[in-house]
């Protein structure tokens, strides 16, 4: 007879804690506040990261023209350095 008793009352039992424990933890700064602060963060990452995939492409690309052409390496020299041959002429004007 008792345990008859405590087999009907224990989905009650249960029942009431969840009712009372599954707010609490949601609510908590642990709960779904963090949840959603983490998504945010994620969506950020995964941003980042496709950005980071298309610069690595296109890196990829430039190293490739760069070892097959020998036309690509002598702009980069010309623009990022700054080099002539020697046989060219440099005139520098004054920028107003």
């Amino acid at each position: 007879m008792a345990s008859e008793s405590l087999l009907r009352g224990l989905p009650i039992a249960v029942l009431t804690v969840s009712l009372i424990a599954v707010p609490v933890l949601v609510l908590e700064p642990q709960g779904l506040p963090r949840m959603r602060a983490l998504e945010k963060e994620l969506a950020a990452v995964q941003s980042e990261n496709t950005e980071l995939k298309r610069d690595v492409g296109k890196l990829r690309a430039d190293v490739k023209e760069l070892r097959e052409s020998p036309a690509a390496v002598e702009r980069i020299a010309r623009e990022q350095l700054g080099l002539v041959r020697k046989n060219e002429v440099v005139f520098q004007f004054e920028r107003r």
